[in-house]
């Protein structure tokens, strides 16, 4: 599933009449270079969730066949958080395989077959992408194999004092479905701050270092540093 739905507000009058995903970079929207690395890691089924200007989305993706995947569509009419949203899709999620959940304005090359085979060799309930990055809006605190011991989404300055926790949120997670059933359905919910907490307490979540390019455009000066470094040009 790709996160798509939010309103990008930080962005300015960008995307007052796009939605941040169609946000061109190198040739494509940042939506279609998510799909075509998940295309190009064997991920082909892909579920949508729609809000602001949501109609371009779907106008430009249709059927998803440009990008080598098939898509469907959840339209919100009111924002459901990370997990909301992806509860919203459990019907599309739901099954005997994990499945993957990627924030719709993260570029990445990351390999995501390599993600999947972590996932399924520790055993995890969830499997995050981590990356090093001071100073960023969240911290993440992982043992000698990798096991996620603490997850702080925007931490207070009190909160980072003294923490020595150099790994952050990347925005792309491998989740079993059994995650499903820790999200209340219905009403807004959100991983790092709702879901995360418990599954963490249980020592079911893991961490997997990034090995590609990532940057996720939350900014403009972010998208024009995207523009100048992403490595995935369209051919």
């Amino acid at each position: 599933m790709v996160l798509a739905a939010g309103a990008g507000s930080r962005m300015g009058g960008l995307t007052r009449d796009l939605p941040k995903p169609m946000l061109e970079v190198a040739g494509a929207p940042i939506l279609g270079h998510i799909l075509r690395n998940l295309a190009r890691h064997g991920f082909t089924q892909v579920v949508l969730n729609l809000h602001h200007c949501g109609e371009a989305i779907a106008a430009h993706c249709g059927d998803g066949s440009r990008y080598g995947v098939r898509l469907a569509y959840l339209r919100e009419d009111r924002l459901l958080g990370t997990a909301g949203a992806v509860k919203n899709a459990q019907a599309h999620l739901a099954g005997a395989e994990p499945f993957l959940v990627h924030y719709g304005d993260v570029l990445t090359a990351q390999d995501l077959g390599a993600l999947l085979a972590a996932h399924r060799q520790s055993g995890a309930r969830a499997t995050l992408l981590l990356h090093r990055r001071a100073g960023s809006n969240s911290m993440v605190a992982m043992d000698g194999g990798r096991r996620i011991t603490g997850l702080l989404e925007r931490p207070t300055a009190a909160q980072r004092a003294g923490v020595d926790a150099p790994w952050v949120n990347s925005g792309v997670y491998l989740l079993d479905p059994a995650v499903l059933d820790a999200i209340p359905p219905g009403a807004p919910c959100d991983f790092p701050r709702d879901v995360f907490p418990g599954l963490i307490a249980g020592g079911r979540v893991f961490g997997h270092p990034l090995t590609g390019y990532r940057c996720a455009v939350d900014s403009p000066e972010r998208l024009e540093q995207a523009r100048r470094e992403f490595p995935g040009a369209e051919k």
